[in-house]
């Protein structure tokens, strides 16, 4: 991709959401999708390998959050499951907070680290391979935010994040088209679990390439049930349903 062209697509794109983009922000957002498609051809970190849907599928896409993520609390964010740093790179680049990126696929993580190494942003982000139960354990109550794309059922990402939320943090959730069942779990996980739901913002991106709802849970009281559990339980014996 070429970056000129590049920094040109993506800040017209945005600025149909509202989204403005300094100079530097859009350079390092087109930068990193550059490392990225590079990378790609020895690691498998995506699939989508056109210039213009990586664009807005890759950035456009994490940056959707951004604005909800400006409403959490002052502090860190975590991205649980991050891949190739979407959507905890730009939202680190456009939000100016510290990230924590997490993965736990060692070879993405090493790819990731290698990006921010490459963008200059090692003194704001940082990668690290591990299981969200495992870490939970240690890092209990240390983020304002916790965000997640295109990872997990909602009900399942609301137990991962909550032990990691300070009060008044934010989970905030970006999927293709969730169906009434799986918001209704989430929901009632989030009960469980000491959130509530604030916000469903719902999107449709650029040239056909589909809808996107972004939702937006605060932690406002202690869960009913001792989180973490084990590894394994959120996913295989679920919360909310």
């Amino acid at each position: 991709m070429d970056l000129e062209e590049g920094i040109e697509k993506l800040a017209d794109a945005a600025s149909g959401y509202g989204i403005s983009l300094t100079r530097d922000q859009a350079e390092k957002l087109v930068g990193h999708l550059c490392l990225v498609e590079e990378k790609n051809k020895v690691v498998n970190l995506t699939r989508i390998v056109d210039d213009r849907d990586a664009l807005i599928l890759h950035i456009l896409d994490s940056l959707l959050l951004a604005s909800r993520l400006d409403e959490a609390p002052e502090g860190a964010f975590l991205d649980i499951g991050t891949g190739a740093g979407y959507p905890g790179l730009p939202l680190a680049v456009v939000t100016g907070r510290r990230g924590v990126l997490v993965d736990s696929v060692g070879k993405k993580v090493n790819a990731v680290r290698g990006f921010i190494d490459e963008l200059g942003l090692a003194e704001q982000v940082e990668a690290r391979h591990v299981r969200v139960e495992e870490l939970a354990k240690v890092q209990k109550g240390a983020y304002a935010a916790v965000v997640a794309r295109a990872v997990a059922q909602v009900n399942v990402l609301v137990e991962y994040a909550t032990p990691f939320l300070c009060k008044d943090g934010l989970l905030v959730i970006a999927k293709a088209r969730p169906d009434e069942d799986e918001i209704l779990a989430g929901n009632k996980a989030a009960a469980i679990c000491g959130l509530r739901p604030v916000a469903l913002d719902e999107y449709e991106l650029p040239e056909g390439l589909g809808h996107r709802e972004v939702l937006t849970y605060r932690r406002v009281g202690s869960p009913k049930v001792k989180l973490p559990r084990k590894t394994g339980m959120a996913s295989h014996q679920p919360l909310g349903v």
